[in-house]
């Protein structure tokens, strides 16, 4: 009977200690599963639902879209990338645009149309939603080094380069114009990341053309 009761308590103490290896299992797994996706979302990816129309039809309102944060860790950022970066008026918030100016160049807005470095041909922008006609003539950007100069494909309905500096005006960030200039420009640093696909609300791959 005795040697009965001591088996009996030695299956037991096995259940108990084989559940506590389960739960440790599940627990080692959670953690894993956690630091993977903190690793991934932190520095391999970024994800992202966009809030406006600014990008539109290229990148419609509420789309979730997926970026690569490595993208700029041994390239530089290209003329036509959609980037994903920190607005420079208000570092809390991400926006998207795509990349119109590269460092050092000159950018001229001009009837709708865009010049760079006093080229006589404009640039093709076959991704544009509509003709060009809100805000689109008289500005002229010289990107600093360093930099880059970002408008959206809705140009009628975007908040975006041409305006940040007034913005950082109105807004108390700067106090003359001169001071409120940089703001214009997207600084390397603080890109997030490039704009790779959209998965919802339909999957499209996000080129640069």
């Amino acid at each position: 009977m005795k040697k009965e009761q001591e088996t009996e308590n030695n299956k037991t103490e096995e259940k108990k200690g084989d559940m506590r290896k389960e739960v440790v299992s599940w627990v080692r797994m959670f953690v894993i599963v956690i630091a993977v996706v903190f690793v991934l979302t932190q520095f391999v990816i970024i994800n992202v639902r966009v809030p406006s129309g600014s990008m539109e039809n290229t990148i419609m309102t509420k789309d979730r879209l997926i970026g690569f944060r490595f993208s700029y860790w041994f390239d530089e950022p290209q003329r036509g990338d959609i980037i994903l970066f920190s607005y420079p008026v208000d570092e809390k918030q991400t926006y998207i645009k795509r990349v119109i100016g590269l460092p050092g160049e000159t950018v001229e807005i001009r009837d709708g149309k865009i010049y760079i470095d006093g080229s006589s041909e404009p640039l093709e922008e076959d991704y544009l939603k509509e003709t060009w006609t809100w805000e689109n003539d008289g500005y002229t950007f010289k990107v600093p080094e360093g930099c880059y100069f970002v408008l959206g494909d809705n140009r009628n309905d975007s908040e975006d380069g041409r305006f940040w500096a007034q913005i950082a005006l109105n807004e108390g960030k700067a106090s003359t114009p001169e001071e409120a200039e940089p703001y214009s420009y997207v600084k390397k640093d603080e890109i997030k990341g490039k704009a790779i696909f959209k998965y919802y609300s339909k999957f499209a791959i996000l080129t640069n053309k």
